[in-house]
């Protein structure tokens, strides 16, 4: 869905008001280009829900292979493969051959950022429910 003009600029200021000290520590100390770009790529690694789906069979199965994973999320096996590769490749997933067959576990990394992810969106809802 287009942004209309109109919805714009009801997120803008209608003024400059800068708070140029508050603004300046805040510029001098921001994350490098080169951390932004890590955690961009993990967390869009993370935000397919095939994938996040693969990350939690993996870490309540352990060690995984590819058949296991296709048959556990009824995705085709190129499909599975095809994100498991991404995962690895954002150093969430690593991957061992057995003669023919791959096996898929989760990194250290991986484990950490899906419990905290998963962790913290169970306590929001069990804020939401206690709240209601």
């Amino acid at each position: 869905m287009p942004i209309r003009m109109r919805e714009l600029t009801n997120e803008r200021c209608d003024l400059l008001c800068l708070d140029l000290p508050r603004a300046e520590e805040l510029r001098a100390t921001r994350l490098a280009p080169e951390t932004l770009e890590t955690v961009a790529a993990r967390m869009r690694a993370l935000a397919d829900p095939t994938r996040l789906g693969l990350v939690d069979s993996l870490r309540r199965g352990g060690e995984l292979c590819v058949c296991d994973l296709a048959w556990i999320s009824g995705r085709p096996q190129n499909l599975v493969s095809h994100h498991l590769h991404a995962l690895k490749a954002e150093g969430l997933a690593d991957s061992r051959r057995e003669g023919k067959v791959v096996f898929y576990s989760l990194t250290k990394e991986g484990v950490r950022l899906f419990d905290r992810m998963v962790g913290e969106v169970m306590t929001a809802q069990a804020l939401s429910g206690a709240q209601a």
